[in-house]
């Protein structure tokens, strides 16, 4: 597998998102069909906080809500479940959701913050992946008891690497 360093973008002080990019030597159909299938999502997070999909079915449309089993340890109730709704699909070259919650009522609650992949094919085998986690619509609200981005600078290029695992041909012997 050939890839490039994945590096954080550089956060400033008014800047309201951060990407990661690597390249994989993977086609680009082949990376966006594990980012649509909400089952490897735990695999490829790169913080540890994505548990199990709660809903399998794979990602196919805008609009389309699938929930996820989180565990954090400064979430108030450590284990905890987020839903997801598809905000742009273009396969297989974009794929990005807005991550929220599910009031007791139903209403869907989202938190401002969108995770997106764009996938470049440089080749028949090989891809661009951008990987931006954007915060620009989180509320005020939220934003005074959540510091954005919520993780280190390690993750994004770390869920880019778990992803390209996951992407890369099977070895046979």
């Amino acid at each position: 597998m050939s890839t490039t360093a994945a590096k954080p973008g550089h956060l400033t002080a008014d800047q309201e998102n951060v990407s990661a990019r690597l390249i994989f030597a993977v086609p680009a159909a082949r990376v966006f069909a594990v980012l649509a299938d909400p089952a490897t999502h735990a695999a490829i997070d790169g913080t540890g906080w994505v548990q199990q999909p709660v809903d399998r079915a794979p990602l196919t449309e805008v609009g389309q809500l699938f929930r996820m089993g989180m565990h954090h340890v400064r979430h108030p109730d450590g284990d905890y479940q987020v839903v997801n709704k598809v905000a742009v699909f273009d396969s297989p070259h974009v794929i990005g959701w807005l991550t929220g919650t599910e009031k007791e009522d139903g209403q869907l609650e989202l938190g401002g913050w969108i995770w997106r992949y764009d996938l470049v094919p440089l080749g028949p085998a090989e891809t661009e992946v951008t990987l931006t986690y954007d915060w620009s619509a989180v509320p005020a609200y939220i934003r005074e008891y959540v510091q954005f981005p919520p993780f280190g600078p390690e993750h994004l290029p770390n869920s880019l690497h778990h992803l390209a695992a996951l992407a890369a041909p099977a070895i046979t012997r």
